[in-house]
């Protein structure tokens, strides 16, 4: 049985949601970012807010609604952020699962649009969002797609 928890949720502690979030998205020297972030973001609807896709208890994959992306459009929020599915649970929607939990939340939260950026191109575009825009990636300093949902 799949279950979509906020991170605050999760049985047995927000230390292990922390370390399998960081564990995906992280490096070496962004464990206390995760940490501090993670520890600090709500159950309720304001921003952050982090989730754990379970099966059987377990978490298989993950998503957030954050208010900035490492992109340069701080204009646009919330975010839809570290979409992921383990390799063996693919192929079965539940990234979409997981993207329309963010957007639930964010049209429960009062907003209007939801926003991401990725590099991948075909995937959203199959549930929904629209290309709009560039913005300048963080860490790259070079454009990223950004995506937005209309809520």
């Amino acid at each position: 049985m799949l279950k979509i928890i906020n991170v605050h949720e999760f049985a047995k502690s927000i230390d292990t949601a922390i370390e399998y979030i960081h564990g995906i998205w992280g490096n070496s020297k962004s464990f206390a970012y995760y940490q501090d972030a993670i520890r600090h973001s709500f159950t309720n609807s304001q921003l952050p807010q982090f989730y754990l896709l379970l099966h059987a208890g377990e978490p298989v994959g993950c998503a957030a609604l954050i208010t900035n992306d490492f992109i340069s459009r701080h204009d646009l929020y919330p975010w839809v952020a570290c979409l992921y599915v383990a390799e063996e649970f693919r192929g079965k929607a539940y990234g979409s699962r997981l993207l329309t939990h963010a957007v639930q939340q964010a049209r429960a939260a009062g907003f209007s649009a939801a926003y991401l950026t990725t590099d991948h191109d075909g995937y959203y575009e199959k549930y929904g969002w629209q290309r709009i825009e560039d913005g300048i990636d963080l860490f790259t300093g070079l454009a990223s797609r950004i995506y937005k949902m209309n809520l």
